[in-house]
C-alpha cells in the first residue's frame, strides 16, 4: 500500500489528488487539493508534519522528510510547501519551507530550516544550505545556492504556467 499510516496517523488527501502507485506517502502528511505526486517519490511524515499546498506537483524520484524534536528545536522542523509549487525530478526537501509559485529545479537539495519565499526559482542541482533564506523574485543557482539575478516577468509567468500544466496532466492520469 503506497499511502499508509505511521503510529495510526493516516495521510490526509485533498480533493482530486493524484499519487502514483509507485510513490509512497507515510504518516503526518497533508496534501492539498489537486496535488500530484509522481513515480518513485517518497513523502515520509513520521517524526514531524509535512504540508503540501494546493496544485503543487512533486515530480519523479523526489524525497521529502522532516526533523525530529531536539534540544535546540523542541518541536523539530516540519516541511511546509506552499501552493502552486513545482518540485522537479529528484529533489530532496528536508525540514524546510517553500513559498507559493516557486520552482525547485531537478536534483536540487533544500536543507533544514531553509526558507524559500514566494516566486523563487532554484536551479537544477542547487544546494540550499541550512537556515538560508531565499528572497522572492530571484533566480538562485549553485552549491551553495546564490542569487544570480531577479526573475523576468516571463519567468514569473512560467512559474504560474507550470502549476497549471501539472494540474491538467494530473487530471489526465486520474
Amino acid at each position: 500500500m503506497n499511502i499508509r499510516p505511521y503510529r495510526q496517523i493516516q495521510p490526509q488527501l485533498g480533493e482530486r489528488v493524484f499519487v502514483d502507485p509507485s510513490a509512497v506517502v507515510i504518516g503526518r502528511v497533508t496534501l492539498g487539493d489537486d496535488v500530484s505526486v509522481w513515480p518513485c517519490t517518497v513523502i515520509r511524515g513520521d517524526v514531524n508534519d509535512i504540508f503540501v499546498g494546493a496544485r503543487t506537483n512533486i515530480q519523479d524520484g523526489s524525497i521529502l522528510h522532516v526533523t525530529s524534536p531536539y534540544p535546540e528545536k523542541p518541536a523539530g522542523i516540519p516541511l511546509i510547501i506552499g501552493e502552486d509549487v513545482t518540485i522537479g525530478h529528484g529533489v530532496i526537501l528536508h525540514a524546510c519551507s517553500i513559498g507559493n509559485f516557486s520552482l525547485i529545479g531537478m536534483g536540487a537539495t533544500v536543507m533544514d530550516g531553509a526558507i524559500i519565499e514566494d516566486h523563487v526559482f532554484v536551479g537544477a542541482g542547487a544546494l540550499v544550505a541550512p537556515n538560508k533564506r531565499l528572497e522572492s523574485r530571484g533566480l538562485y543557482l549553485g552549491s551553495p545556492a546564490r542569487r544570480v539575478r531577479d526573475l523576468t516577468e516571463r519567468e514569473m509567468a512560467e512559474l504560474h504556467e507550470s502549476s497549471v500544466h501539472y494540474v491538467a496532466l494530473k487530471n489526465d492520469y486520474l
